[in-house]
């Protein structure tokens, strides 16, 4: 319920009085389980990730790194994408609650990174990609592949130049794991 008031009026346009009337409690008991309007948002949030773990569909190791790579680039670009066009005010709420630290998006950093992370060290028992960090190497990749990924960056952009990026930001990344890159 109050996701839904958040995604129909935006962040800014609801209050707690707006969800405890939503959701039929006392503005008192919404306080009492969220200490602010940024936390209930970091909760909803927190589920959407999860939600989002559960829809990927990452390919396995038996196809070559590159292709894992570009696959996930593309596949959480075009999520991205259909959630900022299927809700408008996700974007908004994310720019707003952007500014404070919030545990979604270290979440998101997380998940993100270990999926880079299992592709990185099939990469490197196979012999594909040099030996390195591989938590260092996923969270270098996972922000080489922002322009793909964060809303403020992809809101406006044609969906193939989207899709044509993700495949060449994953080939840099590619290329960077297999030669490496003087430090």
């Amino acid at each position: 319920m109050t996701e839904c008031l958040f995604r129909e009026r935006g962040f800014g346009a609801v209050s707690i009085a707006d969800i405890a009337a939503a959701l039929e409690m006392s503005p008192a008991n919404v306080f009492k389980h969220f200490h602010s309007k940024n936390a209930l948002v970091d909760a909803m949030f927190l589920q959407q990730i999860r939600l989002l773990e559960q829809k990927l569909m990452p390919l396995d190791a038996s196809h070559p790194p590159f292709e894992r790579l570009a696959h996930l680039a593309r596949s959480l670009m075009e999520n991205h994408r259909r959630d900022l066009n299927d809700n408008p005010y996700i974007f908004e709420m994310i720019l707003m609650t952007a500014k404070r630290e919030l545990a979604c998006g270290r979440y998101y950093e997380n998940v993100i990174s270990d999926l880079l992370a299992t592709i990185i060290r099939d990469g490197v028992s196979a012999g594909i990609y040099a030996q390195t960090d591989i938590d260092t190497s996923a969270r270098t990749a996972l922000m080489a592949l922002t322009s793909v990924l964060h809303p403020a960056l992809i809101a406006h952009e044609e969906v193939d130049i989207l899709a044509t990026r993700c495949r060449e930001l994953a080939e840099l990344v590619d290329c960077a794991l297999r030669y490496g890159i003087a430090k």
